[in-house]
Order: C-alpha cells, then structure tokens, then sequence
C-alpha cells in the first residue's frame, strides 16, 4: 500500500508525520513524506524516510505584493504536488495541516485517493478547517476538538497526537547521566518548542539568575538556533549548573530527566508531557488563533499543569513561581499524579490502522 504523508515544516507538524511514517513503515507500507521547501533544513529527521518538496507560502485574505508572490508560489507548489500524486500514485493521502497540504489533499480528492487528515491542536488550524469538508476522515488529538468541527457523525475519530518511538521514559539516572547531571538536585528543563521562544528564552535566564544562589538548582534549557549564542554568554556569567541546547534530538532523556518543564504549549509538547508525566509551567503562544490556549487548558483542568500568561510573563513573576515549586515539592507530586486522568493509547498505532483502514 502506498501511502504519501504531507505535511508543515515546523516540529509540531512534521514529529507526528514522522511518528506515523515510522509505524506506517513497520507494517511494510511504502511511504512518502512531502515537506515545504523551507523543509529542507530538517532533513537531519527524515533521512530515513524517502522525501520530496514543493514550493508553500503564507497567505492571507488582505491584497498585497506579499500575498501575489506567495500565490505564484502557492500554484507553482500545485504543479509539483501533481507531479507527486501522478508519479507515486498513493492509494491514501494523509495530511498534517499547513497550506502546503492543500494542493495535495484536493489532487488526490479529483482523482478519488481516499484522504484523511490530522489535526493536532485543540482548535483546527486553517488549512484543516478548510480540508475537513472534503476528506474522507478527520482524525484529533484530543477529545475537545469535536465540539470545533462542525462534520457527520463518525468521520471525526480521536487517535492522540502521534509521538516517535524514541520517546520513552528512561530511569531518572540515566537520564541525569546523559547530561551528566547530579542526582537529589531540582532540575528544570526550559523549551519553546522547535523553533525556540525569544520572549521565553530571555525571561528564564533573567528569574534564574535572580535565583541563581539556590545551590540544589541545574538547568537543561533548549533555545532553538537563534538564541542559542546570547543565552550561552548569559548563562557564562551566572554561577547556575545548565546544560545549553540549540536543539535535542534526545528529548526522552530531557523529559526524564526534569522535574519541572517550563514551555509554551504546542500540541506536541502537550502530548509529550502526557506521555511522559512531568508536571509543567505552560505559557501559550499568544498569536495564531491563540490555540495553544487551548491546548494548555487540556493539562491545567485535571492539575497537571499550570498557564503563566505570556503577556504576565516576568522575570520576578516567574522566579516567584519556581521558588514556590523548589520550596514545596510536594505539589510537583501531586501535579503528576493528575496524570493519571488523561487516557493512554499508542496514537501512531491507532492512526496508522486508520489510514490502513480506508484502502
């Protein structure tokens, strides 16, 4: 069977597609991975999985010389998504949301390629909202996302968010060893997704260095590229026991490591935490529907998390948050245990069967 998975370039898009691309390959199917251009650049993830490119753009509804340069290469994307379809010839479309899942989720609907798209945050993103009308099924993460889709009864299913198969829980020592961490201190681990969070990165350095003479602290902080040189002078001239990332390909280690993450709330970010029980400060990106809202809503209403507004966000706001957590461990137990209300499944197995289900 073959089956060709497009999708964004963010992290948030291309880990689940990878996650299903991964499941999808161990039960023998043939897979193709479409990515943006700007696409190119993770390649470091999809090397083992055959890929191909088309050209994307952002566009919105306003007429502007942005907007007619992303439409040439809107269409330009168009042709070579055609191209794709006419040559791989897929028996099943999946697609992961983003503009450029478009052009190949309306080819493969004009030549009747059975389709099924997935959507990982709360509230559907744009190119979701539009594609769900045509699609043979619409595939969630989370159970609150129904009440956003106005579709028949049965084509909506809830799968979960797909995660890697790397991402497991490990022994906290052996993740305190990977980072050559100490053990019986308070580890907190820092991370604004893959694409880093300027405003998240520069507010955490500044409450840890007022908070820097607590001696039982180390850090694990995960920058994305663009920050990763400023943070590493800044954390150079503070006395705080860090370990600086641009980006983890690791991330079970760090999750396993952490007592406390602090992070904005991407869907995949949400669905790691869930796996992996770490009781988290989330801070939501507050543009793009403010969809991370949501998603953060779905950890902070059975305690597992708590939501510090990123337009509250403080240095002294926050240094206070973490003394409270340092001072009162207790509560981190508790907050963990709230996991326990969240339903366990294995997402990429249950979407795979899915896509292997509409053939």
């Amino acid at each position: 069977m073959r089956v060709l998975i497009v999708t964004g370039s963010s992290g948030g898009h291309i880990f689940p597609a990878l996650a299903l691309a991964e499941r999808l390959k161990k039960l023998d199917q043939d897979v193709l991975l479409v990515l943006p251009e700007d696409g190119r650049k993770k390649t470091v993830f999809t090397d083992s999985t055959p890929t191909e490119y088309i050209w994307a753009a952002k566009l919105d509804f306003s007429l502007n010389k942005t907007n007619l340069v992303g439409f040439y290469f809107f269409l330009k994307g168009a042709g070579q998504a055609l191209r794709i379809i006419l040559r791989f010839k897929p028996l099943v479309v999946v697609g992961f949301g983003s503009l450029n899942s478009i052009s190949l989720i309306y080819w493969a609907w004009l030549f009747r390629i059975k389709t099924i798209i997935h959507e990982q945050n709360v509230v559907a993103g744009r190119a979701n909202r539009l594609l769900a009308k045509f699609v043979d099924r619409v595939a969630v993460s989370f159970s609150q996302t129904y009440k956003y889709l106005d579709l028949p009864d049965g084509k909506v299913v809830l799968t979960g968010n797909p995660l890697r198969d790397s991402l497991v829980r490990r022994e906290k020592k052996e993740a305190l060893d990977f980072f050559k961490l100490k053990e019986g201190k308070f580890t907190i681990l820092i991370t604004g997704g893959s694409q880093g969070a300027h405003k998240l990165n520069a507010v955490c350095l500044e409450a840890l260095s007022i908070y820097q003479m607590k001696p039982d602290l180390q850090i694990i902080h995960i920058s994305g590229m663009p920050d990763y040189a400023w943070l590493k002078d800044g954390y150079a001239r503070t006395t705080l026991f860090y370990k600086l990332f641009d980006f983890l390909p690791e991330m079970q280690y760090a999750y396993s490591a952490a007592d406390l993450v602090i992070c904005r709330a991407g869907a995949t970010t949400i669905a790691e935490l869930g796996r992996f029980r770490v009781p988290a400060i989330l801070v939501p990106y507050p543009f793009a529907y403010a969809h991370q809202l949501a998603n953060a809503q779905v950890l902070t209403s059975i305690g597992a998390a708590e939501i510090l507004f990123d337009a509250d966000l403080s240095a002294p706001k926050l240094k206070q948050r973490l003394h409270e957590y340092f001072c009162n461990q207790e509560k981190l137990k508790v907050m963990q245990k709230a996991y326990q209300e969240l339903p366990v499944w294995d997402a990429a197995t249950m979407l795979a069967a899915e896509v292997l289900n509409l053939r």
